[in-house]
């Protein structure tokens, strides 16, 4: 192919393919467990937080919020890069308690279930004034839970801004073929049921990305 286009139908299934087996090869390592911002754990494939915060550059969001807080290693990036922004407040939620996540300004913890109205009512409190706003969903992976989340969280999403279905590589795409239907099938139904959001393949330039399918931005 040297001096010469990699282009066409062929081209697009060797590409598809090439980056399909390394994606494999990268998940399967659980390199992505052993993944770290400033110290914190951090269960994100480095190419999407790269895209993250092209994105809060480009929105400069004024809430960001985050469903699955694990050790608190995404949030504290997402508060990283809103420091260098100078705006933005992440709100992140999880059933689980944890003293060990790391402390800022720009974090807010919420303890529960993402899909509870109580958080689901104190998150609309938050944001009621402000725009635009971004959701990250990274909780339960099951397509029920997912497809309930997306449904209601689409309307906390502003115009022109992001809501983020992570890992739906799982399931066979390319990844864990018998996890069962995850967070891919629940972006399916849920696009299927509103014409107010269509995926981003832009946001997948680099090839690898554990959310494919998974940028979906408000119309």
């Amino acid at each position: 192919m040297t001096g010469q286009a990699f282009t066409g139908v062929a081209a697009e299934k060797t590409m598809r393919s090439i980056a399909d087996q390394f994606h494999e090869l990268y998940y399967d390592s659980w390199v992505w467990q052993n993944t770290y911002w400033m110290g914190v754990q951090t269960l994100k494939c480095p190419l999407d937080l790269w895209i993250y915060q092209e994105i809060l550059f480009e929105l400069r969001p004024r809430f960001i919020i985050e469903c699955g807080t694990a050790a608190g290693g995404s949030a504290l990036f997402l508060a990283s890069v809103c420091d260098l922004l100078d705006e933005g407040q992440i709100v992140t939620v999880d059933i689980q308690a944890d003293p060990n996540r790391p402390e800022h300004s720009r974090i807010t913890y919420l303890q529960g279930s993402s899909t509870a109205n109580s958080i689901v009512g104190k998150i609309k409190e938050i944001v009621e004034d402000g725009s635009p706003v971004m959701v990250i969903l990274d909780s339960d992976h099951s397509r029920e839970h997912v497809l309930q989340e997306l449904r209601l969280y689409s309307g906390i999403v502003t115009e022109g801004s992001y809501l983020i279905v992570e890992d739906t590589n799982i399931n066979g795409h390319p990844v864990l073929e018998l996890h069962g239907a995850g967070p891919m099938e629940a972006v399916e139904t849920f696009l299927n049921e509103t014409d107010e959001f269509a995926f981003d393949r832009e946001r997948e330039k680099f090839f690898l990305t554990f959310n494919p399918k998974g940028y979906l931005k408000k119309l």
